[in-house]
C-alpha cells in the first residue's frame, strides 16, 4: 500500500492550511482562507473537502512585483541596465 492511499481529505470542521478554492464531497465550491475552519453541508452535515484550486495572488493589482525589477543601482545589478559586453559600439568604444 503506498502512502498515497493512506491520505486523507481534510473533513468539516478541521482548520484550513492553504488559501484556496475547496469542493466538498457532494460538488459544493467555496474559497477558504487559511486558519478558517472547513463548513458543514447544511443538509449532509460533517464532509470531506479537496482543495481544487489555489489561491496565488500575484499582479493581481496591475503591478509588477517589485522582485521582478531591475534596480539601478546595487551589488551586481548595474550590469544589467547597462550591460558590459553589447553590439552597440558606442557603449563598447574604448575611446570614450
Amino acid at each position: 500500500m503506498s502512502s498515497k492511499d493512506k491520505s486523507m481529505l481534510p473533513i468539516s470542521r478541521e482548520e484550513v492550511e492553504v488559501d484556496g478554492v475547496y469542493t466538498n464531497e457532494w460538488g459544493r465550491e467555496q474559497h477558504l482562507r487559511r486558519g478558517e475552519d472547513f463548513p458543514t453541508d447544511p443538509i449532509m452535515g460533517a464532509t470531506e473537502w479537496k482543495l481544487t484550486e489555489i489561491d496565488f495572488e500575484n499582479h493581481h493589482a496591475g503591478r509588477t512585483d517589485e522582485r521582478l525589477i531591475v534596480k539601478e543601482k546595487g551589488h551586481g545589478k548595474q550590469e544589467k541596465v547597462e550591460p558590459k559586453y553589447t553590439s552597440n559600439p558606442e557603449i563598447n568604444d574604448p575611446r570614450s
